[in-house]
């Protein structure tokens, strides 16, 4: 599919006239958020990043600081933001338990609060809106695979609920500023997904065992491994998010992942192969609440989107341990100095965007 078009065009006395597409991306330095900056940036957008830095990293998007259509803004939508845009990308919210749980009442302000004041913005200058929410709405369901219209089966109680029931509130309130005041609102649900520049103690699965396994040291399954996920590979995910973008009249909710699933344990030992690691499994006990059964019925997704994944896990997974080589050894060393120049000198292009 082509890329999604990078201008937007009006007409005006007669004459159309064409400007290029100005795009919001919320924690657009973390995982997901960089690699969308990147992908809008290649289809001829104008991007700006908004990072509070609390999951994302500098060193995720120092490489696009030098173009002149990329800006990075500092700051945390909890609080408003004020700018012109025409497309926001909501990605804020931290998405592994380790990050969620360690300030559960900002996780549940980031999603509650960050979404209510995007949307606010969306309303005010006109702009569409995706959310980026999440599997996890589902909890840990009692329909498998899950559809977009399993409704869930989510404990609002416990250590997961500031994550999964912010995101389900998330939604909400999208579709609750859809109907009133016409907001034109998508949402889609993000399975498992991993690739470069996700963190190396960010505690989720993937990057867990690829850590570990390169270390040598013990790879660390909780329960007895058999709970099952499906794994998405980012530049996959990204493609989902431009088309749910770029469709006209369609709001989802929609499922992007991986239909292929696996254990966990399988995963372990995937891994243990492709690294030649000398790492032994072992068993912790499993954490509260932790979903059994994950994987995504994306029949919406193919009918609506011509979309599903085309990058099999073993190419995936190669690119995301190459990566994690790297980083654990060193080779994506960066000092302090010329990133904060970097950085500066991006956030001195801000005058034109306030107000």
């Amino acid at each position: 599919m082509p890329g999604l078009p990078a201008f937007v065009t009006w007409p005006e006395g007669g004459i159309m006239y064409q400007k290029t597409k100005r795009i919001l991306i919320t924690w657009g330095a973390g995982f997901l958020g960089s690699h969308l900056c990147e992908r809008l940036l290649n289809d001829g957008a104008e991007v700006i990043c908004l990072d509070n830095f609390y999951t994302g990293r500098k060193r995720n998007i120092l490489h696009m600081m030098d173009d002149s259509r990329f800006t990075l803004l500092e700051h945390d939508i909890t609080k408003p933001v004020y700018l012109q845009v025409d497309e926001i990308y909501n990605l804020a919210c931290p998405a592994s338990p380790v990050h969620y749980q360690y300030d559960a009442v900002h996780t549940l302000k980031t999603s509650v609060l960050g979404m209510i004041n995007m949307l606010g913005l969306a309303k005010r200058v006109g702009a569409k809106l995706m959310q980026a929410s999440t599997s996890e709405v589902y909890g840990d369901p009692q329909v498998h695979p899950q559809p977009e219209s399993y409704w869930g089966h989510v404990n609002p109680t416990g250590p997961r609920a500031c994550y999964d029931e912010g995101k389900r509130t998330a939604e909400t309130l999208c579709f609750d500023y859809k109907r009133r005041h016409g907001v034109d609102a998508r949402v889609v649900r993000i399975f498992n997904t991993y690739g470069p520049r996700m963190d190396t103690d960010d505690g989720r699965v993937v990057s867990n065992f690829i850590v570990q396994a390169l270390r040598n040291e013990p790879i660390s399954i909780y329960g007895d491994g058999m709970q099952t996920r499906s794994f998405c590979y980012v530049d996959d995910l990204i493609e989902g998010f431009v088309r749910v973008m770029s469709k006209q009249g369609f709001s989802g909710p929609v499922n992007l992942g991986n239909p292929y699933e696996f254990t966990v344990r399988e995963l372990a030992e995937k891994i243990l192969a492709m690294t030649g690691s000398k790492s032994s499994l072992i068993e912790k006990p499993l954490p509260a609440d932790d979903p059994r059964l994950r994987r995504p019925d994306i029949t919406l997704a193919q009918q609506e989107l011509d979309w599903r994944p085309k990058i099999p896990l073993e190419e995936g997974l190669r690119q995301t341990i190459h990566y994690f080589e790297g980083r654990l050894g060193g080779d994506s060393r960066q000092t302090k100095q010329p990133a904060l120049k970097l950085l500066r000198r991006s956030t001195d292009k801000l005058g034109t965007l306030a107000g």
